[in-house]
């Protein structure tokens, strides 16, 4: 984290997301005080607090994309939620404390996905001893009472045999035999209905189903491959330590998490005259979570004071004057970003590491097919993809998806049957499939 410098995490930023300079330099000196603040000694670092975001501008130019580049980099723990997913209490939808609790979840499973990778050796050496167990049982159903059956010879050949027949499960010679094992039943998904606020009640009764579920046993005959697969991941779970899971990622999560607020302008009350139910409520039910509070989750008590919330919004219909005035207060930091250029489009047709050309490359490559773009090609699709922006909805960088979809459909189609095995868009291949779509407002508005 130390080498994580402002320049440098902005640096890091540009690799993926295009322009936008005033937003990658707010997330970068925000995740720099983080580091910061756990410099200074304790008693400072409780009164130090991240100074939240607001960042304002039309969909499809990177909102979203700088804060979940900004959690990538230094591994924090990361939740994207849209506001207008809650609503107030009493009224029907989610709590807004069920943000932290599946921030939790999430980086519950993401920490305990990494423990099992860190033991996947141990894990799989582990399975591979209870196939053996099932193959060769004869060699545990020794009398211990009997200790003329505990001859040297009969235990170096029981010994011998499980050798062989060791080197030949991990050679794979035996993937296709099939044995009995006993097998744990997956619990069905149950959603579980519970009043307003009481999320968590909800989240503990699935847990409770889903425990008993588990611990009833069937025997199943599969092949040994699936066997290793099942089993490989029982003493995974096994092998890994819960409890300090759960004991890191709770202390992580309140010193490191990120909470993206996307949609936020849409839980402004537009229209005074119908009294803003379930619309100022989210806000105000938003603002002690921002600004700090404890929230019950079922891995334990988390503080949300030092948790960074960055909120978005394309504010077409509102200001963010019109928020209430104490979450305006609680998002201090201010970031317009602005709608993309055609030179924006270029770049994020051709810098960015892999682009949507070099995605389409890639994907082509795999049937031996090799794309080729000439520059005045990708001009082309950068002014087009403007134009129908400004003529139609602005939907930012997400045009050229629907456009280079377009473009190549034919291509894309034909592929595996064409003996050519490599092509050059040109210009006049681009004027060919979209100028006249894009010329026609009402053909792009449902095509492009």
């Amino acid at each position: 984290m130390s080498e994580l410098t402002p320049k440098h995490i902005v640096e890091q930023l540009d690799n993926h997301i295009i322009g936008q300079a005033d937003a990658k330099k707010s997330v970068a000196i925000a995740l720099r005080n983080r580091w910061r603040r756990m410099q200074v000694s304790d008693e400072v670092r409780d009164e130090i607090t991240p100074k939240n975001i607001l960042m304002i501008g039309p969909t499809g130019v990177g909102k979203t994309e700088i804060s979940r580049r900004l959690a990538l980099l230094t591994d924090a723990p990361f939740i994207k939620v849209e506001a207008t997913k809650f609503t107030e209490v009493g009224y029907v939808g989610r709590d807004v404390e069920s943000i932290i609790r599946d921030l939790v979840d999430i980086t519950i499973k993401k920490e305990q996905q990494k423990e099992k990778e860190s033991v996947q050796q141990k894990s799989y050496d582990n399975a591979v001893e209870r196939v053996l167990d099932i193959l060769l049982p004869e060699a545990d159903k020794t009398d211990k009472t009997d200790t003329k059956q505990e001859t040297p010879e009969t235990k170096k050949t029981n010994a011998n045999t499980r050798e062989k027949f060791r080197k030949k499960i991990i050679e794979g010679k035996l993937d296709d035999k099939e044995i009995e094992i006993n097998l744990s039943q997956n619990a069905p998904h149950i959603e579980i209905a519970t009043p307003m606020g009481m999320d968590d009640i909800g989240e503990h009764l699935q847990d409770i189903m889903k425990d008993i579920q588990s611990s009833k046993k069937n025997k199943r005959k599969i092949t040994i491959e699936k066997a290793l697969k099942i089993l490989k991941e029982e003493e995974a779970e096994s092998l890994i330590d819960k409890e300090k899971i759960r004991e890191k990622t709770t202390e992580n999560v309140a010193q490191n998490g990120i909470v993206f607020l996307d949609e936020i302008d849409k839980v402004i009350n537009t229209d005074k005259s119908s009294g803003g139910v379930s619309r100022d409520g989210v806000q105000r039910d938003l603002l002690p979570l921002i600004e700090g509070c404890s929230v019950s989750t079922k891995h334990g008590v988390i503080d949300t004071n030092h948790i960074l919330f960055i909120a978005s919004g394309a504010f077409h219909l509102a200001k963010p004057a019109d928020l209430i005035p104490e979450l305006q207060g609680r998002l201090p930091i201010r970031v317009e970003l602005k709608a993309l250029s055609v030179n924006d489009f270029y770049r994020i047709l051709t810098e960015p590491k892999m682009s949507l050309i070099e995605q389409y490359q890639v994907l082509l490559k795999t049937e031996g097919f090799k794309l080729t773009f000439e520059k005045s090609a990708l001009e082309r699709i950068a002014q087009l993809a403007f134009e129908v922006n400004e003529n139609t909805q602005n939907i930012g960088a997400r045009r050229l998806h629907t456009m280079l979809e377009r473009l190549l459909e034919d291509i894309c189609f034909e592929v595996p049957d064409v003996k050519s095995k490599a092509t050059k868009i040109t210009k006049k291949f681009v004027d060919e499939k979209l100028a006249e779509l894009s010329q026609n407002q009402d053909l792009s508005r449902y095509i492009l």
